[in-house]
């Protein structure tokens, strides 16, 4: 207490720590989002859906920064931060797309439940892969990016058998040993990488402010951004073998 029996204010190392601890709450609040994405799916609010689990990707995007600029493993050892994402990833790009695949009725009815069932325990096992991520920080096989999947089977609204063909084939593509770019960490091209994000974003928000209803041009932008990040690195290695 301080003379003037006042609590005293909290030394630099408390605030330190609770600030640490912040991004752990950060984190966390991606399963709140995932749940309330989940309540808009099952009202069949597919845009309000999409539109928390595009905030609960902003938070995924922030939280690994902020976590090593305040030193968060150091400061709060006692708390996963590795376990916390994998948990959160799980749900919001894995578990909740999944029911929307699901549920959606842009499936064959009968290969709905089972392609469901297939996309959450082929993510399960990707996600304890140890081998998911390459040295130089691209994705190995398909990375679970369900929620990616799911927006582009709302976009582009295919035929349910061709939509059921495509979802079987992205489960099989999970443990195809093929590179997938991470925007973000990949150091090749990061700038290209990151401004094709960014156009990507912009582009999606306005997607769903039309609840779907965007023009030829608008889908073809988005698909053309999705074959360069799943197959942009085989194309680049490709092209530099052909210059040796």
């Amino acid at each position: 207490m301080t003379p003037e029996g006042q609590p005293e204010s909290p030394s630099p190392s408390s605030a330190r720590r609770a600030a640490a601890f912040g991004v752990h709450l950060l984190t966390a609040l991606g399963a709140g989002l995932a749940l309330l994405a989940l309540l808009e799916a099952v009202r069949e609010h597919w845009a309000a859906m999409f539109g928390w689990l595009g905030v609960a990707l902003l938070v995924d995007g922030l939280d690994g920064p902020l976590a090593r600029r305040l030193d968060v493993a150091r400061l709060q050892p006692d708390w996963s931060g590795d376990t916390l994402d994998l948990v959160v990833d799980f749900v919001t790009y894995v578990f909740v797309p999944a029911y929307a695949i699901t549920a959606s009725g842009m499936l064959l009815p009968l290969a709905a439940p089972l392609l469901g069932i297939g996309i959450v325990m082929s993510s399960a096992l990707y996600f304890a892969d140890r081998r998911m991520k390459t040295a130089d920080n691209h994705f190995r096989g398909f990375p679970a990016l369900w929620n990616a999947a799911a927006f582009y089977l709302f976009l582009l609204h295919p035929a349910p058998w061709l939509a059921s063909l495509a979802m079987a084939a992205l489960i099989v593509l999970t443990f195809v040993p093929f590179h997938v770019i991470h925007p973000v960490r990949v150091q090749r091209l990061r700038i290209f990488n990151l401004a094709l994000i960014a156009l990507w974003a912009v582009l999606a928000v306005y997607v769903l402010a039309e609840d779907f209803r965007v023009s030829l041009a608008v889908a073809t932008a988005l698909c053309a951004i999705a074959l360069y990040i799943g197959c942009g690195d085989a194309v680049i290695r490709l092209l530099s073998r052909l210059r040796r």
